[in-house]
């Protein structure tokens, strides 16, 4: 099985001048519409070994917002297999058509099953998953999130030859996947700082288990609460950060990413003439479904 599509650039951020240090960012979110950033990383591999397996079916689990099931669903149609998402949250099975995701998950042929959250946390027992052999016969697990083995290959391949101009390599940190490529294939000049979108201390052993070194840190204060937590602050960074650079962001990951970026760059973190990669993991497509709930409590909206 041939996955491969398209390619990220480089693309230079402007920053006042009085900060001595060089920020880019890598455009993952270029690679693919619906198949982008982090998802395309960890899913390539794990693609290819369900293929050559003889898998016909994926299964995978998210939440009612999550990139993952979108790129999941839309990676099953574009190259042949069929898609199960194991969705959090009973309440959601009658509200399909009301949520961005679920609905874009459902036309490109994904299957729901809706568990409840206390089942949900279940996923990874070995009970619960003969339970959905039972019901749904053969297929290839992909885990919550994408993250395993094969999909910290695929994120070990974000790196290129031409980015090892850069100190710094900061990412948005999720299950942890994405920041393990990174600290994998990242030279030994490099720092790799992760900034988890959710509140919590269990990253730090998620990480441990798919890497040896030692290049990395996590900053853990730009959750804004949780997961997809969001204020009034960060729509109006998002929003600003677009107008003056012309590049989305996502509230949930990239967006509390950056903000926290230009922090420490404020603070004066990075020494002078660091130079400074920012990943772009995609996620774009969450927007809208983020956009009807600030539209409910009466918030700005994301531009």
């Amino acid at each position: 099985m041939i996955f491969n599509l398209g390619q990220s650039i480089n693309q230079p951020i402007k920053l006042p001048q009085k900060f001595d240090v060089e920020l880019y960012i890598k455009r993952e979110d270029k690679i693919h519409k619906h198949i982008s950033g982090n998802k395309y990383r960890k899913l390539k591999y794990n693609l290819q070994e369900a293929d050559k397996l003889g898998y016909t079916t994926l299964l995978t689990f998210g939440g009612a917002f999550s990139n993952h099931i979108a790129a999941v669903a839309f990676a099953g149609q574009k190259f042949g297999f069929k898609t199960i998402g194991i969705i959090r949250g009973e309440e959601l099975e009658d509200k399909i058509n009301d949520n961005a995701t679920l609905q874009f998950a459902k036309v490109n042929g994904m299957h729901f099953k809706f568990v409840s959250r206390s089942d949900y946390r279940e996923k990874n027992s070995d009970g619960f998953l003969q339970q959905l052999q039972k019901e749904f016969g053969k297929f290839y697990c992909v885990p919550e999130g994408g993250t395993n083995a094969l999909a910290v290959k695929g994120c070990e391949e974000i790196l290129s030859d031409s980015d090892t101009m850069f100190d710094y390599i900061c990412c948005a940190v999720g299950t942890g996947g994405t920041i393990s490529g990174l600290i994998n294939s990242a030279k030994l000049h490099q720092q790799i700082l992760g900034f988890p979108a959710l509140k919590g201390d269990f990253l730090s052993s998620n990480i441990s288990k798919f890497v040896t070194r030692s290049n990395w840190k996590l900053i853990t204060n730009f959750h804004f609460g949780g997961y997809a937590k969001i204020n009034v602050e960060l729509i109006e960074f998002i929003n600003q950060f677009k107008h003056m650079q012309d590049i989305p962001l996502d509230p949930v990951y990239t967006g509390k990413l950056m903000f926290g970026v230009y922090k420490l760059i404020e603070d004066g973190f990075f020494p002078k003439r660091s130079k400074i990669l920012v990943i772009h993991t995609g996620g774009l497509q969450g927007i809208a479904g983020m956009n009807k709930r600030l539209k409910q409590k009466k918030l700005p909206l994301i531009k």
